[in-house]
């Protein structure tokens, strides 16, 4: 913004100078001894408001350099400079008004046609933004800022194959432009090309290691990757390059969030909304956090926020009608789920999303339909077999061979096994599981054979994953097979069970408190074993753990009578021939709860509020299991008032002995 000219003064070359040296109040004071003797030296008012604005008085500017202009009206400098200044009083109009009379005197001058693209830009005229950006390449192809900022343009107009061609145009002419790199490595990120991108934001450190945005990005990457060690470096990194950082405290919030360290994530969140109110990313992170610590209303307040701000954000919505979900408000996240997926009809999350919540409500029809868009959620792609044989569509198949396949966890395996028994009679069905559960489901009525997950398959026709077939059998709730038991333990393992147990008094209670510590959720359905002091000391009852994996670790309170034989447990007919040899089953929400209720036997399921999808709304029973009976946290977290029911009934219940002579 400096005069191209010399105005033949040593006084005012001195004090352009300093300008240039950055020393303002050296430069102030002799463009002020100047103006003393000559009030009109265009020149020196145009440089005092130069320097009023760079020390922060741009209303001080002003004044100065709309004299200048009034001197010298033809000259596209001072235009440009008045634009500067009524930008930063946030006078965009007359800014905009003033760079386009810059360029009225001077159509060639670079900058400005720049800097009028970046305001464009910032008052959402992209067209007249992108415009401007090329007029100036027009004028100097080899322009390595028009094509920095045309490029990030067109990143943010998600132009992606054509930002990436301006990116790497600018970096054949400036390899070391770390920021292009940086940038670069974002355009490749959302295209999913992972590899390159990491590459692109590794050589932007490597050009800058101070460089803090390209450390966040990093960050951000290697979450999606998996690699959090590694990311949450980069991200502490950035924070503490640039400790005003909302974004990447919003990362590193994320991060924490999927450790499982929710106070210290939410507290990351808090801090970005800190810096920046309006930041509505941190409002969606939060509220993950918040609802993984059970706080549901606290969520939803910030699912809110984030859609106040940003009404068709998808993530948001998609989130929101989880949280209203697990809030048991199955009618509002239809219409949340509905909602994103009419923006975006190819929104896996949002459409699976939909899927469970039918389910939940009963809607079984639309229901299933919906849940098969899992296997378009990149969660789920990893357990995409690919296999080439086609999907059955519950016809008949001759003499074809239908393999029907586990997908998802043991206790889906044993909820939906149930189906298998009706299909095989007539077909010829080869049952694939995983490999604890196939001494047990070897006796399924009616299949060729049994394979475990890993061994390699006999040769077959057709497939279908078991989760799928309520949606090929147009399974209602109505239909759910009914069998008080469709599995049966090895009788001579009942048996040698039954003796064993005969040294328990009472009433003999199988436990299991935890699940599986990777399962999303798991932190609010399983319940520490020392919570179960509410059950010590019962009279005739004796606990006998069914406990697996590393809550088995967990020592009992003070009083519960705990006998542990799961060491003698290897696969799941093991754990069936116990379960049948005891009165009843206490299980949070675990394949084991699925076991007993397949098995026939009593079982009590201690279901947290966010109940799963299969336990339906408003009932204590199950269509699933007629055994079974469900006792739920009235509140978020609320397992003592669940304990106390479950005593309660303890204490009066008479349960059948017969299973034990």
């Amino acid at each position: 913004m400096f005069a191209d000219k010399s105005s033949g003064s040593v006084a005012f070359e001195a004090g352009l100078a300093h300008h240039c040296a950055g020393r303002l109040p050296q430069a102030e004071a002799i463009y002020r001894q100047i103006l003393a003797s000559e009030p009109d030296h265009a020149d020196s008012l145009h440089l005092l408001g130069l320097v009023s604005l760079q020390a922060g008085h741009p209303d001080r500017a002003l004044d100065l350099i709309i004299r200048a202009v009034k001197l010298q009206p033809r000259d596209s400098v001072y235009h440009s400079s008045m634009a500067a200044t009524l930008r930063a009083l946030g006078r965009r109009g007359e800014a905009i008004a003033s760079y386009r009379e810059a360029l009225l005197h001077k159509s060639d001058d670079l900058d400005t046609h720049i800097q009028l693209g970046i305001l464009l830009g910032e008052c959402e005229d992209v067209a007249g933004e992108e415009a401007h950006y090329r007029r100036a390449l027009q004028y100097a192809p080899d322009h390595v800022d028009a094509r920095f900022h045309l490029a990030n343009l067109l990143m943010r107009r998600k132009h992606f194959d054509d930002a990436i061609s301006e990116f790497r145009q600018v970096l054949r002419q400036r390899p070391d432009f770390a920021a292009a790199h940086c940038n670069l490595g974002a355009v490749l990120f959302n295209l999913s090309a992972f590899e390159e991108c990491e590459r692109c934001y590794r050589e932007a450190l490597r050009l800058n290691p101070t460089f803090a945005e390209a450390h966040n990005n990093l960050g951000g990457l290697l979450i999606k990757l998996g690699r959090l060690d590694e990311a949450e470096v980069n991200l502490r990194e950035a924070c503490k390059l640039n400790s005003c950082f909302p974004e990447a405290l919003n990362n590193l919030g994320d991060l924490l969030r999927l450790r499982g360290q929710l106070e210290e994530a939410e507290a990351c969140c808090r801090e970005a909304l800190r810096l920046k109110p309006d930041y509505v990313p941190a409002y969606l992170i939060l509220g993950n956090a918040l609802r993984e610590s059970g706080r549901f209303h606290e969520a939803e307040s910030c699912y809110r926020a984030a859609l106040d701000r940003n009404p068709t954000w998808l993530e948001a919505l998609n989130n929101l009608g989880t949280l209203l979900f697990d809030l048991g408000r199955p009618e509002e996240a239809i219409q949340s789920f509905r909602t994103a997926v009419s923006q975006k009809p190819d929104y896996a999350h949002a459409h699976f999303n939909l899927g469970i919540t039918l389910l939940l409500a009963g809607q079984f029809d639309e229901g299933w339909r919906e849940y098969e868009w899992r296997w378009k959620q990149d969660t789920k792609k990893q357990h995409l077999r690919g296999f080439s044989q086609p999907l059955w569509d519950g016809g008949d198949i001759g003499d074809r061979v239908l393999l029907l396949h586990a997908e998802q966890g043991l206790g889906d395996t044993l909820q939906f096994c149930r189906f298998v028994p009706a299909i095989a009679a007539g077909r010829r069905v080869v049952l694939e599981v995983q490999r604890p559960l196939v001494p047990l489901l070897a006796g399924l009525p009616g299949i060729e054979s049994i394979v475990a997950r890993g061994d390699p398959l006999p040769p077959f026709d057709l497939q279908c994953p078991l989760l799928s077939l309520p949606r090929v059998l147009g399974t209602t709730i109505e239909t759910i097979p009914q069998q008080a038991s469709y599995l049966r333990a090895d009788p001579q393992g009942v048996a040698a069970w039954r003796h064993r147990v005969r040294q328990i008094d009472g009433v003999r209670v199988g436990l299991v408190w935890a699940g599986n510590q990777t399962m999303s959720g798991d932190r609010r359905r399983s319940i520490p074993l020392e919570r179960f002091s509410e059950l010590a000391d019962l009279p005739g009852v004796s606990f006998v753990s069914l406990q697996k994996g590393s809550g088995a670790r967990q020592s009992p309170p003070p009083g519960l009578s705990l006998h542990d034989w799961t060491e003698d447990l290897h696969d799941f007919g093991e754990t069936a021939a116990l379960i049948e040899a005891l009165d009843l089953v206490i299980s949070v929400d675990t394949a084991v709860a699925h076991l007993a209720g397949a098995l026939g036997r009593p079982v009590w399921l201690l279901n947290r509020f966010d109940r799963c999808w299969r336990w339906l709304l408003n009932r204590d029973d199950s269509p699933w299991y007629p055994t079974l009976r469900q006792f739920r946290q009235p509140q978020p977290g609320d397992w003592s008032s669940v304990l106390h029911d479950v005593r309660a009934e303890l204490e009066k219940c008479s349960l059948p002995r017969s299973t034990v002579q």
